[in-house]
This record gives structure tokens, C-alpha cells and sequence, in this order.
């Protein structure tokens, strides 16, 4: 997994500290709380915001607690 992230990230021109478990992990949670394909595109828009919010470590942090405190929350009938 390091090995393709690293490799993605080169393609791709990004740093790659990510943090890989934290991503996963979010995505176990949506998929399980929310809905299963709910969770590839939940972990787009998390990283959609921590690249607007100018990127990094910080800005990828925030993104993942800011979703992960929805999904906590979440309830389908809203």
C-alpha cells in the first residue's frame, strides 16, 4: 500500500505524507455507517477539501475529523 501511494503520489506531483490509515479508516466508517459506495466518494471530497484548504498534513487532518464527526452523526432519515 506505502509503495502505491508513493507511486500515485509521484504521478500525480504530490507530497506523499498521507496518512494512509486515517483515510482507510474513514472509509471503513462510511461505508458501514453511511453506505458501502458512499465511501470512495467520501474519501474524493475529503481530499478535494484538504487540497483547497491549501494542502498538507494540517488541512488533510481537519478534513478527515470535520467528516468523521458527520459520519458519527449520520442518520438516513436526516
Amino acid at each position: 500500500m506505502d509503495q502505491w501511494v508513493s507511486e500515485v503520489c509521484a504521478a500525480l506531483g504530490l507530497d506523499d505524507d498521507v496518512d494512509t490509515d486515517a483515510i482507510l479508516e474513514l472509509a471503513r466508517d462510511v461505508a458501514h455507517g453511511v453506505e458501502r459506495r458512499a465511501a470512495p466518494v467520501t474519501t474524493f471530497l475529503v481530499g478535494l477539501a484538504a487540497g483547497r484548504a491549501g494542502g498538507g498534513r494540517a488541512a488533510e487532518e481537519s478534513a478527515l475529523a470535520t467528516v468523521k464527526e458527520v459520519a458519527g452523526r449520520w442518520s438516513p432519515a436526516g
